[in-house]
């Protein structure tokens, strides 16, 4: 066995597997131990002398997907200290050339590193004080986790509105599509995007030959929040405690699904998955790898189309999202 001791970091767990991979030392020979700025560890007169490591291979060079990179920097922020052996096994399967690993749903240590990954995130950003987690079950069944949402009191949201709006689609979708959160008609009816940006989210996933019942289609935040006028409920944009609060229902979604291919519909939806720095029109239509899917794509919400000032705007912004959903529909398939 080789007992590797390291800063217990990204950057430190890096370096050290970088090390056991060009020497090829598989993940069941690895024990990993967290030296935290311990003094070293001296050896006895008579322990095996620790081996020295050999130099890496001069042409060889170990190239990983970005999504394994970006998983393997938030993961290594929790606090299991499995997530170490976790990651090297990943690591070790990659560099064997396993190109298709990060698409598979079912892979275990894949599927705890991203529970691990979506805890550190949601800590990061203050989305563990209070707010749903709670409420969120240990379960890979959609079905159940809708039933748990619908008695959510994460946040204040649930007092005004009708009921809780959960995601619809099948567990083996490829995609997911994140809104904002549920508008007047989805609140009434319980379902996401049945209201007049449904039907413009619609017409788009046709003319991008998108099948809307092969996606699974959602919101970042599950209830309805508005301001009564005496004609009509006017739609209130989350704000971000509201936003963190609602956040592990949709990590959960997507921990069940974990699609291919992600697409934040508007500002509100990108920022619940990507932070509050993330800005639509510098990233929009252009592919991200995240701990969420291999492929994220930052696009406008259908609720833009209608709020454009005239035809010819309208007509600019649906062309628009139209082309982002084209660029979705080639890597569902890819």
């Amino acid at each position: 066995m080789r007992e590797v001791s390291f800063e217990p970091t990204f950057d430190g767990w890096r370096e050290q597997a970088r090390r056991l991979i060009e020497q090829g030392v598989p993940p069941e020979e690895v024990v990993w131990r967290e030296s935290r700025g311990e003094e070293p560890e001296t050896r006895g007169l008579f322990d095996e002398p620790a081996p020295a490591p050999a130099p890496a291979p001069a042409a060889a060079e170990l190239i990983v997907p970005r999504a394994f990179v970006a998983l393997a920097q938030e993961a290594a922020r929790g606090a299991d200290p499995e997530r170490w052996r976790m990651l090297y096994s990943v690591l070790w399967r990659l560099a064997a050339g396993d190109r298709d690993l990060m698409f598979r749903r079912d892979d275990p240590d894949l599927r705890r590193l991203r529970r691990l990954a979506e805890g550190a995130a949601a800590n990061a950003t203050g989305g563990s004080a209070g707010g749903a987690a709670a409420f969120v079950p240990v379960t890979s069944d959609l079905d159940a986790l809708a039933a748990a949402a619908a008695s959510c009191r994460g946040c204040d949201l649930y007092r005004d509105a009708t009921q809780t709006v959960f995601g619809r689609g099948p567990a083996t979708a490829r995609a997911v599509l994140v809104g904002e959160q549920p508008g007047d008609q989805e609140d009434l009816q319980g379902a996401p995007f049945v209201g007049p940006a449904g039907e413009v989210l619609a017409r788009a996933l046709g003319d991008a030959a998108i099948s809307r019942e092969r996606v699974y289609v959602t919101n970042a935040v599950k209830h309805f929040k508005f301001v009564r006028t005496p004609k009509r409920r006017l739609h209130q944009t989350p704000d971000r405690k509201e936003i963190e609060a609602c956040r592990p229902w949709l990590a959960a979604e997507l921990a069940v699904i974990r699609p291919r291919v992600l697409v934040c519909l508007g500002a509100t939806a990108s920022k619940a998955l990507l932070g509050p720095d993330f800005r639509l029109m510098k990233e929009r239509g252009r592919f991200l790898e995240t701990p969420w899917a291999p492929k994220l794509l930052a696009t406008f919400h259908p609720s833009a189309v209608l709020r454009a000032e005239d035809d010819a705007g309208k007509a600019r912004v649906y062309e628009t999202l139209v082309a982002d959903l084209k660029l979705a529909a080639t890597a569902i398939e890819a």
